[in-house]
């Protein structure tokens, strides 16, 4: 168990709780998932429309095999061709079972932005290439900025930027 305290030392984001209390972690992320996926009936399809709204957060497709398509940081590029592929942190995927990807009702990714104008070209991209509003871009919790969008396959994704 992690004692809070340990929490308010990890720069990047604040998250505020019910309670008022608000920890500083989403650097802890990097250590906690090695990677995420989103399931998708369409490799094809979906590997457009994200091509496209991950564009300006400089996220990049860098694995293509016959069930996934893996997304990576462009500034991780290189070090993915030499080996490096737990870099890879973003995976869409055909489920192993075979059988209708689902989307999961409360479940949410959400894209690190360097700004708040990226984060409504992200927005603009996906309504433009067949996503759906799930809230428009604008600041929360009085100090962040977000924009929500389900994609093709009905999975919400967020853009958030700090400033």
């Amino acid at each position: 168990m992690v004692d809070t305290k340990d929490l308010k030392s990890l720069p990047i984001w604040e998250c505020r709780f019910e309670s008022g209390r608000g920890y500083q972690f989403f650097d802890i992320l990097k250590y906690m998932f090695a990677f995420i996926t989103i399931g998708t009936n369409d490799l094809k399809q979906s590997s457009i429309f994200y091509d496209k709204i991950l564009s300006p957060l400089d996220i990049i497709k860098v694995d293509v095999a016959e069930r996934y398509i893996g997304y990576a940081k462009k500034d991780n590029f290189e070090l993915i061709q030499k080996g490096k592929y737990e870099l890879i942190e973003f995976y869409l995927m055909t489920p192993f079972n075979q059988q209708k990807a689902t989307n999961g009702n409360g479940t949410m990714i959400v894209f690190n932005a360097n700004s708040q104008k990226i984060v409504d070209q992200f927005h603009q991209i996906a309504l433009s290439n067949s996503g759906t509003n799930e809230g428009l871009p604008g600041p929360r919790h009085g100090q962040h900025y977000y924009a929500y969008v389900r994609d093709l396959d009905g999975n919400k994704i967020c853009a958030f930027a700090s400033d």
